[in-house]
C-alpha cells in the first residue's frame, strides 16, 4: 500500500532540491569503458533447477544481408572482454523496495502526467534551451549547439505525419511496431515511441514542391527496401507519377510497391520526385536492407500511464533518442567492416570497442550513423546525455545481428492490414489488437519467446508476467498462449499497479543521476544477473534460437 504520502512528497522535495555535482558534456573518458555492452548480457540463463533460459535470441542472431554480424555464438557464451567480466550495471542490486512503497500514487500520477518536452502553451522546451544553449551544455564554446535540435511537435495526423504549430508537416512521421521481446516490451518499465524522417528531397516533386502523397510513397519504398517484401498502397495512379510502382509492365492503377534489387539484371527499385532525380544522379544511393543517406529516427522513451485498467504512453519524457545516417556504406564496405571485427574479436579478445564524437554534436557508431540523446535531470528537465550515457547506445545500433542498417523498429513495422497501414502514433492507438506476429518458421513470436525463455524479460524478474501466463512449471500452454495471441496488449501491458512501481523505481534513478551504473527500472535486486563472470564462460545454452526472420 502507498501510505503517508505527505512525508514522500516532503522527501521527493528534499531530493529534488540537493546539490548535485555539475555534469560535465566535455568528459569523453569513460567510467565503464565497456557501456556499450548492456545489463541483459549478464543473465544467468540456468535457473537452480538446471532449465535453460534463452533471452538472448533476441539479439544475438544470424544476420540478414547486408547487415552481416553474425554473432549467433553469443547466445553460448558470455564472450566478454577483460574488462568487462565484472558487471558494471550495479544499479541492478539496488533494494528500491520500502521507497517505491512509500510513493504516493497521487504524486507518481502527476509526476509521468506533466509533459517536460512541452510547456503549457506548446512550446518546445528543450528547443527553447538549446537556442543559445546554457554554458554547461556547449561542449565547443562557440555559443550554439552544433547538434539536433528537437523539432518533432507530437502532433500526429491521421496517416501518422507529424505537424508543427505552423500547419506545417516537420517531416517525421510516426508508425506502430512490434516491440522486440524483453526489455522493450512496456511491462518491463517503459513505454515508447518511434518516427522516421527521410531527407527534404524525398518530400518533394521532381520541382522541389513539398508533396505528401510522394513522401508517403518514397517512404513505402523505403519500407519495401528494409523488409525485402512488397508494401501495400492506396490506390495510386501510375500514369501521373510516370512510375510503374508495381512492376506489372503497365502504367495503370497501382495498389502496391513490388519490391525488386537485382542490379545485374538492372532491376532496381526508383525513388519519385526530386530523390527520384538525385537518384539518377548518383546522388540517393538505393539498396535493398539499407535506409537512404540523410535518414533519421527519433525516439522517445516514457514512463507508463493508464485510465482506468488501460494502459498508455506517458506524457514525461525519461530520454529522447536521435540518430541519422551520414555515411552510405557499400555493401562490399560493410561486409569488409564486419569480417575486421569478427577477426579482431577472434584475435584480440580483450580490445574493446572505441567512439569517437561528443555530447554535443554526437557518436558515430563507425557504420554509417550518428547518435545522441537527452536524459532527464534530476528535476525531471531533459538534458544532453553525456559521452557515456550514450556510448550506452551503441551496443544495440550496428554491433548485434538482429538489425538492418543498425535500426531495431523499423523492420518491425505494423504491415497494411494494420490501423492506418500501420503508419500512427502510439498517442492515437496503442497495442491494443495488435496479433502476435508469425515468425519465417510459422510459430508466433511472442509464445515462442516465452517458451525458450520461459519469462517475459532477460532477468526474469516480471513476476506478474510469469505468474498470469506460465505455469507452476514455468511453461507456456497452448490456451495461455491464445490469450494473446489476437491482442498482444494483454501480455505486454503492465497493470496499473505494477506501472506506478516502475515508474516510482525509475524515477529514483533519476534523482541519482546513476544513469552509468544502469537505468532499468528494478523495484528489489534482481537475482538472476551475475555480478562478475568468467572469460568465454559457457551460458549454459545448448540450442541456438533462429530471428524471426528466418526459418
Amino acid at each position: 500500500m502507498r501510505t503517508h504520502a505527505l512525508l514522500a512528497l516532503s522527501t521527493a522535495l528534499l531530493i529534488v532540491a540537493s546539490p548535485l555535482a555539475a555534469l560535465d558534456l566535455s568528459d569523453t573518458v569513460l567510467g565503464n569503458r565497456t557501456a556499450y555492452i548492456p545489463p541483459q548480457c549478464y543473465t544467468k540463463t540456468i535457473d537452480a533447477a538446471g532449465t535453460a533460459h534463452n533471452p538472448c535470441q533476441t539479439c544475438h542472431v544470424r544476420s540478414r544481408a547486408p547487415h552481416y554480424i553474425n554473432d549467433q555464438d553469443l547466445q553460448l557464451s558470455y564472450a566478454f572482454p577483460e574488462l568487462a567480466l565484472k558487471n558494471p550495471w550495479t544499479n541492478l542490486f539496488v533494494d528500491r523496495s520500502a521507497e517505491v512503497a512509500a510513493t504516493a500514487r497521487e504524486e507518481i500520477l502527476a509526476y509521468v502526467r506533466q509533459d517536460n518536452y512541452r510547456d503549457t502553451d506548446g512550446q518546445n522546451i528543450l528547443a527553447a534551451r538549446l537556442q543559445p544553449p546554457p554554458a554547461e551544455w556547449d561542449v565547443n564554446g562557440d555559443g550554439a549547439w552544433g547538434g539536433y535540435i528537437p523539432d518533432v511537435a507530437f502532433d500526429f495526423d491521421d496517416q501518422g505525419f507529424d505537424i508543427g504549430p505552423d500547419g506545417q508537416m516537420t517531416g517525421w512521421r510516426a508508425f506502430a511496431y512490434q516491440p522486440l521481446p524483453g526489455t522493450f516490451w512496456p511491462t518491463n518499465g517503459s513505454t515508447d515511441d518511434v518516427m522516421i524522417r527521410l531527407p527534404e528531397a524525398y518530400r518533394q516533386t521532381a520541382d522541389g514542391t513539398p508533396d505528401r502523397a510522394i513522401y508517403a510513397l518514397n517512404l513505402a519504398t523505403v519500407e519495401a527496401l528494409i523488409k525485402r517484401a512488397d508494401v501495400a498502397i492506396p490506390r495510386t495512379d501510375e500514369v501521373a507519377l510516370g512510375t510503374d510502382l508495381d512492376r506489372d509492365g503497365m502504367l495503370g492503377t497501382a495498389t502496391q510497391i513490388t519490391f525488386v534489387f537485382d542490379p545485374k539484371a538492372g532491376e532496381v527499385m526508383h525513388y519519385l520526385g526530386r530523390a527520384g532525380a538525385l537518384q539518377d544522379a548518383g546522388e540517393a544511393p538505393l539498396a535493398a536492407g539499407l535506409f537512404p543517406l540523410g535518414t533519421e529516427f527519433l525516439h522517445s522513451v516514457r514512463y507508463i500511464d493508464f485510465d482506468g485498467d488501460r494502459i498508455a504512453i506517458a506524457p514525461r519524457l525519461k530520454e529522447l533518442r536521435y540518430m541519422r545516417k551520414t555515411r552510405w556504406l557499400t555493401y562490399f564496405d560493410r561486409q569488409e567492416g564486419a569480417l575486421a571485427e569478427a577477426k579482431e574479436r577472434n584475435s584480440f579478445p580483450d580490445r574493446i570497442a572505441m567512439f569517437f564524437g561528443d555530447a554535443e554534436t554526437g557518436i558515430s557508431n563507425g557504420t554509417g550513423w550518428r547518435l545522441q540523446g537527452f536524459i532527464e535531470d534530476a528535476r525531471g528537465d531533459l538534458r544532453p546525455q553525456s559521452f557515456e550515457e550514450t556510448v550506452f547506445c551503441m551496443g544495440c545500433h550496428g554491433g548485434i545481428g538482429v538489425n538492418d542498417d543498425d535500426v531495431l523498429a523499423f523492420p518491425r513495422k505494423l504491415d497494411a492490414d494494420a490501423v492506418q497501414g500501420g503508419w500512427y502514433h502510439w498517442t492515437q492507438h496503442g497495442l491494443y489488437g495488435v496479433p502476435d506476429r508469425m515468425r519465417a518458421d510459422g510459430l508466433p513470436e511472442y509464445a515462442h519467446y516465452l517458451r525458450t525463455n520461459g519469462a517475459g524479460d532477460e532477468f526474469r524478474g516480471n513476476a506478474e508476467l510469469i505468474s498470469r501466463w506460465l505455469d507452476e512449471d514455468g511453461a507456456l500452454t497452448p490456451e495461455a498462449a491464445e490469450g494473446f495471441r489476437h491482442d498482444v496488449s494483454a501480455l505486454l501491458y503492465p497493470s496499473p499497479e505494477r506501472a506506478l512501481d516502475l515508474n516510482a523505481a525509475y524515477r529514483m534513478i533519476v534523482r541519482e543521476q546513476s544513469f552509468t551504473k544502469g537505468r532499468d527500472a528494478t523495484v528489489t535486486p534482481q537475482e538472476n544477473v551475475w555480478r562478475e563472470v568468467e572469460q568465454d564462460q559457457p551460458t549454459g545454452i545448448t540450442e541456438v534460437q533462429a530471428p524471426w526472420y528466418q526459418r
